[in-house]
């Protein structure tokens, strides 16, 4: 296998691909391919700055999804998720997107250094977009 593939996969599990390209292109994000939802062959691949997400679903077959089915339709999708978007120009991009982005927490720098801000995506992921850096790195640790 190319050593330079990511081998773990982030996939988000949505109802509609239609308001998920509008938003995360809206983030800088471009579609890398896409199959149409048909049944629960749909799929959606977007790429910002070397951050891959991948969507599946994009109809209401998400809801028969064997362990989905257990909970109501309505329950945000991202309860409980953080995913991590890493930024080039935190600051700048911060500027360009607050108005639009339902941002929940403004840019800070946090206790170890970073900065980032937080925003929830219209199927209710939960998005933490932060400096680059290298999460195996220990120095990421806060002491």
């Amino acid at each position: 296998m190319d050593k330079s593939i990511n081998k773990l996969q982030l996939e988000l599990h949505v109802d509609d691909f239609e308001p998920i390209k509008d938003y995360y292109s809206k983030l800088g994000f471009g579609i890398v391919w896409e199959r149409k939802p048909e049944e629960s062959k749909g799929y959606l691949v977007m790429d910002f700055e070397g951050n891959t997400l991948c969507f599946w679903g994009g109809n209401e077959h998400i809801y028969n999804q064997p362990h989905f089915a257990q909970f109501p339709d309505n329950t945000p999708r991202g309860y409980g998720v953080e995913v991590v978007v890493m930024i080039d120009s935190i600051g700048d991009f911060y500027d360009s997107v607050k108005d639009f982005a339902n941002v929940v927490e403004p840019l800070i720098e946090q206790p170890w250094g970073l900065w980032d801000f937080r925003a929830v995506d219209p199927a209710g992921y939960y998005l933490r977009f932060t400096t680059e850096h290298n999460i195996l790195n220990q120095s990421n640790a806060v002491e």
